[in-house]
């Protein structure tokens, strides 16, 4: 609910006449430039979101859509009509949706007609001060002729489920002067919502003497160019709060430039101090940049709170807009997002907001609706569905302590940091914490649910590695020794009871009865996600992993296409998840698999750009380049899977702000000769980090904005401690550059894959993999001297590969003697 208004602002807001104030047509609303822009045609089925913390607009690229102020429903299906003077032809407006541009501050589509254009703008505001509202759309006109305009819609005022609600909304038109506004009332006089739009009249308003049937709701809007060239039309939304209708409304309406405006600062001020990317690629420095932006549009405030939701995605007949819940896990994997861009207040918010509700047993949430509010939460069987939070919080806090340095924060937060640690330790089998608590990661299983999964035991086992080092930095070092020899312990059970040499492959799960769930899947990679673990003899599991079995084009399948049970559009049986390809491709930059940990983040990188434009979509097929229809196309932790794996796996970097150390141990692509990033965060210092190939090394260098001294590490090269140090890296003697692209909606995975990497002291091979019969050029950077090649035909800098005939993927193994 927003914020009643002081009674002395209704006073201003009445006009000497004797009436209500009304609301006014906008003087032209200008917009701050923004170097972050996405402009595309309009694609009638794509969605597209704006949000913010206090309410949201999801749609459409036809520019219908539903409007939200938090945590309430109160309008959709928003439809355009019009009628030109002297043109007695209807005209559906929605179907001349031509393009739509969206920047952080701001989603525009353009509606294109020989004799009109209408521009509908949308955006939630943002800024330190709370907003009067919580979206906004108002709409810019331009005709030759005189216009009517009918802009119809549905009446909700419907909370999010699952909190009650009070029937259908009958509207009551209120006159106002020579226009007008709706209210919305509902069966409880106390929950009606108000909505309105400058110089409108009342459409369809169905008398009581007619049987009793529904229409859309109206406004039509009269516009006359000679007199309202040059003004904007807002669409006015507000939830009643007691007082004057006509008042609140058009308080807000006076209060609309200032809320633009102040949006558009904080967007253009967004980048001052996160993490930003300056590369020879420019689809990765605009990625980062909106990954950015995605997740922190995933703020909503509840109650003097601010928490991360999941997802979103337009709630239909429904009253739940995707998964604009409140998300203890998908808030802690996005936390490592979030921690590398060096947001640590935001990381505090979240983190806070989970341990508030963290039971008193040391569980971490699940999930928490905005309307929980008004229903007993704790008797939902949502609250605490899952069990790999608790886990993932020690994890977090350890991650946020390290790059952050705030020691002070892991302090005050130590009780529930102990807590969730014991939870783990109190719920185990035979040393490792299991699923008996919830979920580990799947929900449904064909064989049967597991009963301590791989992933779960992964997570388990980093956790403790985390409790071991938050112990040692509170000064309790006997916890410090337990959770060390537990990580150990944990280590050591994954490898001889998961490990299956024949297969040579990491099961899924382990049941009670000690028997194993052999289904080749995706979850072992999370064994390398904090760089503290790793699998021993995974050189197999990771070229099957790169391979057509589990690489698609456009991301990473959570199970092989070989399973019996695979169904490449089941959530949990076949399907691409940008999560599980982040996942993957850390884990093999971790592993030295530069070249398919490079495909596989470019592939989320490039999903910026193909639905909800500028944010990561849940998920796809696992056979056809398409996202599902009930994917949620702003999705937070798949935005996360382009800047973790980007900042800790191909830049490489990794923090002990304690210590006051930055490592790097980078992998840039061969193509590129150069990188910078700008306000890497390590404790309070703010760094620029440099990358630059100078013959056979890569030189390192980063420098202090305070001009504070700190050391810059890197794998087999001595620390180098000052305000501004340099570190030089040897090159791989040749570095091979591959295409980084999405293929076309519909398509079959058919690209080249990398399966396997290897360099010696003298040599190098690459296993390649692709359709029968083709061939490829690949750009070659050479390191060394005298470099001579097998397999393959070295032209200058190009290296021409001819792959043999036969049906599907066929494999050749490239070798380079230097």
């Amino acid at each position: 609910m927003l914020r009643p208004i002081p009674s002395s602002v209704f006073l201003l807001a009445f006009f000497a006449a004797g009436g209500a104030a009304a609301i006014q047509p906008l003087q032209p609303l200008v917009p701050a430039p923004s170097a972050l822009r996405i402009e595309s045609p309009a694609v009638p089925r794509l969605p597209w979101a704006v949000t913010g913390e206090h309410g949201a607009l999801f749609g459409t690229e036809d520019g219908a859509f539903e409007a939200w102020l938090w945590p309430i429903k109160i309008l959709s299906r928003v439809h355009i009509s019009a009628e030109l003077a002297n043109y007695p032809v209807p005209i559906d407006v929605n179907r001349l949706a031509s393009s739509i541009q969206v920047t952080p501050a701001e989603t525009t589509i353009t509606y294109s007609h020989a004799t009109f254009t209408i521009r509908q703008h949308m955006f939630a505001p943002r800024g330190a001060v709370r907003p009067i509202t919580g979206a906004v759309v108002f709409f810019d006109i331009q005709s030759a002729r005189p216009l009517t305009i009918t802009f119809s819609f549905t009446p909700d005022v419907q909370r999010m489920w699952p909190a009650p609600n009070f029937g259908r909304p009958s509207a009551e038109w209120v006159k106002q002067g020579a226009s007008g506004f709706y209210i919305l009332h509902t069966d409880n006089p106390h929950f009606s919502a108000i909505v309105g739009m400058p110089h409108t009249q009342p459409g369809i308003m169905v008398p009581y003497q007619e049987h009793p049937q529904v229409y859309p709701l109206q406004l039509k809007l009269n516009f006359d160019p000679k007199r309202d060239r040059g003004l904007e039309f807002p669409l006015i939304m507000h939830m009643e709060t007691g007082a004057s209708p006509a008042a609140e409304l058009a308080h807000i309406d006076a209060a609309l430039p200032d809320l633009y405006k102040q949006t558009q600062q904080y967007y253009a001020h967004f980048f001052d101090s996160r993490l930003t990317a300056e590369t020879p690629d420019r689809r990765v420095n605009e990625a980062l940049r909106w990954a950015e932006v995605a997740v922190d549009q995933m703020q909503v405030a509840y109650h003097g709170e601010i928490g991360l939701v999941a997802g979103y995605y337009s709630s239909g007949a429904s009253a739940r807009p995707g998964f604009a819940w409140f998300f203890g896990r998908d808030t802690l994997w996005t936390s490592f997002a979030i921690n590398s861009c060096g947001d640590f207040a935001l990381t505090r918010r979240a983190l806070d907001f989970l341990i508030r509700r963290q039971r008193a047993d040391g569980k971490i949430m699940h999930e928490f609706s905005q309307s929980a509010a008004y229903v007993n939460w704790k008797a939902t069987p949502y609250f605490y569905a899952e069990a790999d939070g608790t886990p993932l919080f020690v994890m977090t806090m350890w991650d946020y302590v390290r790059a952050s340095g705030d020691v002070a924060y892991l302090k005050k937060n130590w009780d529930a940091v102990r807590k969730a640690y014991a939870f783990t330790r109190a719920h185990d089998t035979n040393g490792i914490y299991d699923n008996s608590e919830g979920t580990g990661w799947v929900e449904s299983w064909p064989p049967g649910m597991p009963h301590q999964e791989i992933y779960l035991a992964s997570v388990d086992q980093q956790s403790a590695r985390a409790m071991s080092d938050l112990a040692a930095i509170i000064g309790n070092g006997q916890l410090s020794e337990a959770a060390g020899k537990t990580a150990d312990a944990i280590a050591a059970k994954i490898t001889s009871e998961y490990f299956e040499p024949r297969q040579k492959f990491y099961a899924f799960s382990r049941n009670a009865n000690g028997t194993l769930d052999h289904t080749a899947s995706i979850f072992p990679s999370v064994a390398w996600w904090d760089g503290t673990f790793s699998l021993p003899h995974a050189g197999s599991m990771f070229s099957r992993w790169a391979s057509s079995e589990f690489s698609t084009d456009w991301g990473a399948r959570d199970i092989s296409n070989r399973t019996s049970f695979y169904d490449p559009i089941s959530y949990h049986q076949g399907s691409v998840w940008p999560l599980f390809t982040g996942w993957l491709s850390l884990a093999e930059y971790r592993t030295g698999q530069s070249l398919a940990a490079y495909t596989h983040l470019m592939q989320n990188v490039n999903l910026t750009w193909t639905e909800d434009l500028g944010s990561v979509t849940e998920l796809l097929s696992g056979e056809f380049f398409q996202e599902f229809g009930r994917s949620t196309p702003h999705q937070m932790w798949s935005s996360a899977m382009v800047i973790t794996p980007l900042v800790r796996g191909l830049f490489g970097l990794s923090w002990n702000a304690p210590k006051h150390t930055l490592s790097v141990d980078p992998h840039l692509p061969a193509s590129w000769s150069n990188a910078t990033l700008h306000h890497v965060h390590l404790g309070s210092l703010v760094l620029s980090v440099d990358y630059r190939r100078e013959g056979g090394q890569l030189a390192v260098h980063a420098a202090s904005q305070q001009g504070e001294k700190f050391c810059l590490a890197a794998p087999h090269v001595p620390p180098v401690c000052s305000a501004a140090p340099t570190v030089h890296i040897a090159l791989p003697p040749v570095e091979l550059s591959i295409p980084a692209r999405l293929p076309l909606p519909g398509a079959k995975t058919a690209q080249l894959k990398v399966l396997d990497q290897h360099y010696w002291a003298n040599s190098a091979a690459f296993t390649l993999a692709a359709m029968g019969g083709s061939s490829y050029v690949l750009a070659v950077r050479l390191n060394r001297a005298h470099v001579s090649v097998q397999n393959a035909v070295l032209t200058g800098k190009k290296l021409h590969i001819q792959f043999p005939p036969g049906a599907g993927y066929q494999t050749k193994t490239i070798r380079f003697t230097f």
